[in-house]
């Protein structure tokens, strides 16, 4: 049997007389060559042939092990040495655990070295989840170029703009020329779209050297269907014994699926250990099935952290059921995850911008209570029934989680994606009304989280595309119809006719975002850099509620939140609606502390954001707040303000 072994440098796989860093791939030699090692239980010889259609091409016999693997030691290979692995007669293909495939994942694979790069990081230690901000991108439309290289360019931009953590979309390799990565087939190559592996390599580094963390969303509960040559090495990669809904789903706890879960959790300690990657964000964790007594992300997760070694990670979920036992400790039989994505904010959010509440968004309102809630329990459904989901229960109990455990936001790649246009929220919602909801997402105590372009109101959609083989671009095209058919807007021909059709290139290439409009869209800009510093610096909101928080509905449309400290506290007074007149306020939230007096610290209405202006907020006849806007009040001794 294999064992791991621990290292001051690395922990290393030993095999028979083989030491590796990792159980499969090709992996070079201290004495020189490379060692290829893969795992294929249904062959009988297993050969690999180097430098594929030159004259030097020569094809090399691998040793077969016990329990289905074959490995072997080449002199000849080298870095940049391109390989196929020749199973018994059944033709030639790429190695499942290939670190880079410049021709895409039909082509031949390369033997790499990642000790090539020099890294400047040195001192950096990682990310930790207080005090985040999570900025989500799309390396391919995040730049005109869609490279790693052309990315690197805004991250100083990035940094003074306060944003803390990169979630890259997935960027294992995947077939055509675009795509959003879901569909990947090649989990330890990044993609050739976006440069070469060191050039990933590079943008992390220079991240780092700007104080930005990474974090790779990556897909453990499916593998995409073109260019997936899993089977031709095992069957035992997939399980019948689930239903997944992109596909065949993962053998994780079925037959032969020691080796199964070894590959993909040793993927996850792959990137964290050669690109210094700052953790993970799990996709779809609800279609990982495991009913193993370690489940599978409690064990991707924990070989994360153990790759990070000195560093600090964080690791983060998406789950639609809103499982809180992902993110609690292994030592409460959790999962170990740090945070999770907040839908139930979203939804409530959208409601309360849009207007609409159709298919998924049925079960909100966006009313202040909704809001309230979200900011003091995180999830709003936490085992009640859902009537969307045809009165089943929908989620699970979240008690003693940390408010900043829920990842919080306004627009995400599948949200925007979900509509008919792609459009952007500045397109759907009053300025008013979405500067005042900037402000709760920015200020309160869940992790926030933006998508590429926000922070500046950005203009350009984000729809769905994916370059497939024609067979396959029929079938998304019609599964992309069905799929939106659940919005009673969107279910009908006229609106299908519409649809962009995710194959298109000229799909792919609409959704490159315009850099000019940060210039042009100036105040947005300023309001969420104003937004962040005030979160980062503000000695109340930086505790992110850690000291407590409350809430009281104060109008059909209006709320308070107020944030305790010591010596001072802090309100963030939201209106939805039309101007409010509290004239009478039986509400003991609002009273300040004793010898106080609150005062404005902050206004969504200021010019300098694009606002109709600052009105005063008091009155002889008590308190008004301005329609479609929100009010930070600090509170401050009383003759500080009187003095003022």
């Amino acid at each position: 049997m294999a064992t791991l072994l621990p290292s001051t440098r690395m922990r290393i796989w030993c095999s028979s007389e083989m030491q590796r860093r990792y159980p499969i791939g090709a992996e070079l030699s201290r004495e020189g060559g490379a060692n290829f090692r893969v795992w294929a239980p249904r062959r009988k010889h297993v050969s690999v042939a180097l430098n594929i259609g030159s004259h030097k091409e020569q094809v090399v016999p691998l040793q077969r092990e016990p329990g289905g693997y074959f490995s072997g030691e080449i002199p000849d290979a080298i870095p940049g040495t391109d390989y196929l692995f020749q199973l018994d007669d059944a033709g030639r293909f790429p190695d499942p655990a290939s670190r880079f495939q410049p021709q895409g994942p039909h082509g031949p694979s390369i033997v790499v070295d990642p000790t090539l790069f020099e890294w400047t990081d040195h001192r950096w230690k990682g990310v930790i989840l207080p005090g985040q901000v999570i900025y989500e991108f799309h390396v391919g439309t995040f730049t005109a170029e869609g490279t790693w290289e052309a990315a690197r360019r805004e991250l100083p931009e990035l940094a003074a703009a306060g944003i803390t953590v990169l979630e890259m979309m997935p960027v294992a390799e995947f077939p055509g020329a675009f795509g959003w990565g879901y569909d990947g087939v090649d989990l330890y190559a990044p993609t050739r779209l976006y440069g070469s592996p060191d050039d990933l390599r590079h943008f992390v580094d220079s991240a780092h050297g700007a104080g930005i963390a990474v974090i790779l969303d990556a897909v453990y509960n499916h593998v995409g269907p073109d260019g997936n040559y899993l089977k031709e090495f095992s069957e035992d990669y997939f399980s019948t014994k689930y239903e997944n809904e992109w596909g065949e789903a993962i053998n994780f706890d079925g037959e032969n699926s020691g080796p199964v879960r070894e590959f993909f959790s040793y993927n996850a300690a792959y990137w964290v250990d050669e690109f210094h990657m700052d953790g993970l964000r799990l996709d779809a964790t609800q279609q990982i099935f495991d009913s193993s007594p370690e489940n599978i992300i409690r064990e991707l997760t924990r070989r994360a952290r153990e790759a990070a070694r000195d560093r600090s990670i964080i690791v983060i979920g998406e789950n639609e059921r809103q499982d809180s036992i992902l993110m609690r400790c292994p030592q409460q039989g959790g999962y170990g995850l740090d945070a999770l994505w907040n839908d139930d904010f979203h939804h409530s959010a959208l409601a309360a911008l849009t207007g609409r509440n159709e298919a998924y968004y049925s079960d909100y309102r966006g009313s202040p209570q909704e809001f309230i809630s979200a900011v003091k329990h995180g999830y709003l459904y936490q085992g009640q029934q859902s009537k969307w989901q045809k009165n089943k229960p929908r989620g699970t109990p979240a008690w003693g989680l940390e408010p900043r455990q829920f990842v919080t936001f306004l627009e995400n790649h599948d949200q925007v994606a979900n509509s008919a246009h792609g459009y952007r929220l500045t397109k759907l919602t009053d300025a008013g009304r979405l500067r005042a909801m900037t402000a709760l997402l920015l200020l309160g105590p869940g992790t926030p989280m933006l998508f590429q372009g926000q922070e500046f109101a950005s203009s350009t959609p984000f729809l769905f595309f994916a370059d497939h083989c024609e067979d396959l671009c029929d079938k998304v095209r019609e599964g992309r119809a069905e799929f939106l058919s659940q919005f009673r807007s969107l279910a009908n021909e006229q609106m299908r006719r519409v649809l962009a059709d995710p194959s298109a290139s000229s799909t792919f290439q609409s959704c490159k975002l315009d850099w000019s409009e940060r210039q042009r869209n100036q105040h947005s800009y300023d309001l969420h850099k104003d937004l962040l510093r005030l979160r980062r610096e503000d000695p109340i909101f930086r505790l992110q509620g850690s000291r407590g928080i409350d809430g009281a509905v104060l109008g059909p449309e209006a709320f308070v939140l107020r944030f305790f400290g010591e010596g001072s506290d802090r309100l963030l007074l939201i209106n939805f609606g039309l101007d409010l007149h509290l004239e009478i306020a039986p509400e003991p939230l609002l009273a300040p502390l004793e010898n106080m007096q609150w005062a404005m610290l902050w206004c969504s209405e200021h010019p300098r954001y694009g606002g109709t202006g600052v009105s005063p907020y008091e009155t002889e006849e008590n308190w008004r707040l301005p329609g479609h806007g929100a009010v930070v009040m600090e509170c401050i001794p009383a003759e500080e303000r009187n003095s003022g």
